[in-house]
């Protein structure tokens, strides 16, 4: 990153205000000197998160009680057998309960206005005692709005939605099952090293359908365990009424999406990952929501406000969402007891923040390019408000569950944002490296492979803040959408229909296509983080894109599945793929070179495409020339003693063509090469 210009309130007097407010900030500025100049940034963030958090403790109890918000607003059953319910809507002339229990009269049931824009109200129970509102009764919020009209809505805070049949709109079930899910199981630890697995639910069977809760658990996890994964992050679990929005247009913050089955069965399947040792991550989207507003939080209260930005800034540009408004006290309470939620209700292990680009700044990150120069990240152009309300988020994670993690999805690239808060930091576990599916797509897009930049790969794999953690990924569900394709499919294309058969010899394409997936995941994973991700199916190089059922495609679900029995197959060849993947996350399981240093590079040779380097105990070398094999090859390391191969991507197994003898010893001997004290002369490298 580039080094900023002075500026005056980097002075020695501003430095000092900064350190004496902020607990760590010298150890952040200890790290990186770069950042003295904006310290009274950290500083500024620092004390607006401490404010917030102090203001939450005088007014609200704590932040404990402050995110239990789910306890109190929506629809809740008493001890007595009567209904509390309550909703914040300051834009309402009057807030009214109807539904099945009351034949749909919307006035019958009037709420009563609080302070603050809040109302409540009390039914109490039937004369014999039982329910007036059943467990699966709809409901309906209904809001008389100050200019007189009368709007049905479903409460922000709704457990349940369902879209019948037919109907364009979701429909608000009560939710309150007499028997609810028990968990049995307690939530493992958190991983030394995270390999994830990117999931969707409803793509994850290999029939033309929406797959369930039920598949996943019983069809899915097994394969997730098996392939050495200790880490699944669900996509798409908060509702989201258009389901070819990946599950980024949210309508429904508190529920969980009906289309793959109950709440209950998503529980059953956390804790049977819990069961494997899976942590599970949700994906959560608080940078957005849909615009929606018959089945979703835009105009709730018949104003464009109430939980978002009025006028222009309330809506994306890009996305046509609506954008909240952090810096609204309701809106905090809202956010952060739907973080409360998912991990008390769900037992979700923590979160990957969806949008936390678009929520930092100002512009959202539209047009932006981030050069990496520090004052792009600093200034007017920074939401605080937003940032305020992210630190506030992981505080709250981070002290509910110790062992939590949260991982930032930034393409800005953030100085501190993965930070602890005492230094300043935005307190993330970890940031998604998103420069490394880039650049991978670019070269198999624009580039032959004997055009590769061997230094250009490992600085792309390399450049991350020190001690900011990163999860690298060669590809996500991003690649795999229609418009883009997998690197799979880039690599062999519509040599996949006709020449993945083992019955066949092997063409170029697909050989080569084979070699190179195997060789850009290996490196990705060993070079490129602190921990792992891969979209679900690309472990095998899953052909084709995915599309979800739209008018654009006639409502097709072709491409909206995973065919996992392609690995099944012993006459394709996607199980090699599917081996290697397997056992490059069992050699990191047993190595831990993700949680290890960052590595070193002792050669990127332009000539020979050779990339060597050292990470935990293990020397790595990478031959990506597409015609040269290589006898005899020095390569360096600090390592003395024997060597012996653990992980070959030219074995049987994986579809290669063994040209290397496992069974052979290599020694390292006292000659300096590529600053390195040692060297090894007889390697040989296959292609």
């Amino acid at each position: 990153m580039a080094a900023p210009a002075a500026r005056a309130d980097g002075s020695d007097a501003a430095l000092a205000a900064a350190l004496a407010d902020v607990p760590d900030l010298g150890r952040l500025l200890e790290v990186d000197p770069y950042l003295k100049p904006y310290a009274p940034d950290f500083q500024r963030r620092y004390n607006r998160f401490s404010q917030t958090l102090d203001n939450i403790g005088k007014n609200e109890g704590g932040i404990d009680k402050f995110s239990r918000g789910y306890e109190s607003f929506g629809v809740h059953r008493c001890a007595d057998g009567g209904l509390y319910c309550k909703e914040w809507a300051p834009g309402a002339e009057g807030v009214f309960l109807t539904g099945d229990f009351n034949d749909w009269n919307p006035f019958s049931y009037p709420y009563k206005k609080l302070d603050y824009g809040k109302w409540d109200l009390y039914i109490p129970p039937k004369p014999n005692k039982s329910l007036l509102v059943p467990h699966g009764s709809k409901l309906k919020v209904v809001i008389r709005s100050k200019s007189g009209e009368i709007l049905y809505r479903i409460s922000p805070w709704a457990k349940y939605v369902v879209r019948e049949s037919g109907n364009v709109n979701y429909d608000w079930i009560h939710w309150d099952p007499e028997q609810p899910y028990k968990f049995k199981h307690s939530r493992p630890k958190k991983p030394r090293s995270l390999r994830i697995y990117e999931s969707h639910v409803g793509i994850s069977s290999h029939e033309g359908k929406i797959a369930s809760y039920k598949h996943f658990t019983c069809n899915v996890l097994p394969r997730i365990k098996g392939l050495g994964y200790n880490c699944i992050q669900m996509m798409a679990i908060m509702e989201h009424a258009y389901y070819a929005s990946f599950g980024y247009q949210i309508t429904s913050f508190f529920a969980a999406s009906s289309r793959y089955g109950t709440p209950e069965e998503l529980k059953e399947l956390v804790d049977t990952a819990h069961s494997m040792g899976i942590t599970v991550l949700l994906d959560v989207v608080h940078s957005h929501a849909s615009k929606n507003s018959e089945d979703g939080l835009n105009m709730f209260d018949g104003t464009d406000s109430c939980y978002f930005h009025s006028g222009p800034r309330g809506t994306h540009d890009l996305w046509d969402s609506r954008l909240f408004i952090y810096s609204s006290w309701e809106v905090l309470r809202f956010l952060l007891s739907n973080i409360r939620w998912w991990l008390e209700e769900y037992g979700f292990d923590g979160f990957r923040f969806d949008g936390v680009t678009s929520m930092l700044y100002h512009h959202h990150g539209i047009g932006a390019s981030f050069s990496g120069d520090y004052h792009e990240y600093f200034g007017l152009q920074v939401d605080e408000d937003a940032l305020t309300y992210l630190m506030l988020a992981n505080h709250l994670v981070h002290t509910l569950y110790p062992d939590s993690i949260t991982i930032a999805e930034d393409v800005s690239g953030m100085p501190a944002l993965c930070s602890p808060i005492s230094q300043g930091g935005g307190g993330f576990d970890y940031r998604l490296a998103m420069a490394i599916p880039d650049k991978w797509i670019q070269l198999v897009k624009e580039f032959k492979d004997e055009d590769w930049n061997m230094g250009n790969i490992v600085y792309t794999l390399t450049n991350r803040r020190h001690l900011e953690k990163c999860i690298a990924y060669a590809e996500s569900h991003d690649q795999a959408l229609v418009g883009d394709k997998s690197l799979a499919f880039w690599l062999m294309d519509a040599e996949m229909y006709t020449n993945m058969s083992v019955l066949t010899p092997f063409t170029p394409v697909i050989d080569r296509g084979i070699q190179l997936h195997k060789m850009i995941r290996l490196i990705t994973h060993a070079l490129g983080g602190e921990g792992y991700l891969n979209f679900m199916g690309n472990e095998f190089g899953h052909p084709e894109w995915l599309d979800f059922p739209r008018k654009g495609n006639n409502e097709s679900y072709h491409y909206a599945r995973r065919q996992f029995h392609l690995t099944d197959d012993d006459l394709l060849r996607y199980k090699f793929l599917n081996n290697f993947d397997r056992d490059m996350n069992k050699l990191e399981e047993r190595c831990g070179w993700l949680s290890a240093p960052q590595a070193f590079v002792s050669e990127k040779h332009e000539g020979n495409k050779v990339i060597a380097f050292e990470r935990a105990a293990l020397l790595f070398i990478f031959n990506f020339h597409p015609s040269k094999s290589y006898t005899n090859y020095r390569v360096g390391t600090t390592l003395p003693g024997k060597f012996k191969i653990v992980l070959d991507s030219d074995a049987a197994e994986y579809g290669g063509h063994q040209r290397l003898d496992h069974n052979t010893d290599f020694f390292s001997e006292p000659y300096e090469h590529n600053e390195r004290p040692s060297s090894l002369l007889n390697m040989i490298l296959g292609l």
